[in-house]
């Protein structure tokens, strides 16, 4: 009897993992995240050299059995730079995500609770944040207090609040027509706590999605501004400074323009993936259809 009531319990939960494991977008997604986040783990114990230790005698080396992926202009491990730069941009991507989603999902609750002029003022105050993207606002930030990846990280949150405020503010709307909800201010139930305890919850699949499609946003603007000389700084290693590093020796070491390359590419395809497939597996809307 305790047998067939345990299998009937875990029972959903093993058809949303038959579903997950049939997911071609989720499962692929899934594996490129991993690997990111076994890099940086991994970086965090060991690397195969030291990504700050230069050696200009092997400077420019090809792929050897000492350094799988060469070495730069500077003789540092290419594979050991990669290692290291994708714990800084897991860094930068869940600090800024987590900004993001602190402040932006507080004020579009907010904003569906009380409706009115405090919606159309949180409303505008986001389309006023959408007027500085993230380059932007991390080169007016440079130009105030410097280079610096706090300030990238900084420049990079404020760019995702507005975005989770619009998402759980339209999310919410719909949360708050619906019948328990009317049942739960019937039961005296403030403002606050309904948007804790109920639409919150009801809404934090969409928040998920939008939180993986935000960090590959974030991999993606902290490489452009490392590129630029605007986000991490020597001598931490950084994807897109690699980048800006082998532009002047395409032609006599183009490999060095190709990894970091495929590193951001492939990263940022593996959120994009993993989010496109949490979509479909938390609406239960796509969920019926497939």
């Amino acid at each position: 009897m305790s047998a067939a009531i345990s299998s009937s319990i875990a029972s959903p939960h093993h058809r949303w993992l038959r579903r997950a494991l049939g997911h071609r977008s989720f499962v692929t997604g899934a594996v490129l995240v991993a690997l990111l986040l076994a890099a940086a783990a991994l970086s965090l114990a060991w690397t195969p050299w030291s990504p700050y230790e230069m050696d200009l005698s092997s400077k420019l080396q090809p792929p050897t059995a000492q350094h799988w992926l060469g070495t730069d202009a500077f003789g540092r491990d290419v594979a050991s730079l990669l290692l290291a730069g994708a714990r800084n941009s897991l860094l930068v991507g869940v600090i800024a995500v987590g900004i993001g989603m602190g402040v932006g999902v507080g004020l579009g609750l907010l904003a569906s609770a009380r409706r009115g002029w405090v919606e159309e003022a949180i409303m505008r105050l986001a389309d006023f944040t959408f007027a500085f993207p993230a380059i932007l606002s991390a080169i007016m930030m440079t130009a105030v207090f410097g280079a610096g990846i706090v300030n990238s990280i900084i420049a990079i949150g404020i760019f995702n609040i507005p975005t989770f405020a619009r998402v759980t503010r339209a999310s919410a709307n719909a949360v708050w027509s619906r019948e328990f909800i009317l049942a739960a201010r019937a039961c005296g139930k403030g403002s606050v706590r309904i948007s804790l305890e109920h639409v919150l919850p009801n809404i934090a699949s969409v928040l998920i999605v939008q939180a993986t499609v935000q960090f590959a946003i974030a991999i993606l603007a902290e490489a452009a501004l490392s590129y630029l000389g605007l986000g991490t700084q020597p001598p931490e290693p950084s994807w897109g400074r690699m980048l800006s590093d082998a532009q002047t020796l395409m032609f006599q070491a183009p490999l060095l323009a190709v990894w970091p390359g495929m590193a951001i590419a492939l990263a940022v395809l593996g959120l994009n993936l993993l989010g496109d497939g949490l979509r479909d597996l938390l609406d239960p809307r796509l969920a019926r259809k497939r």
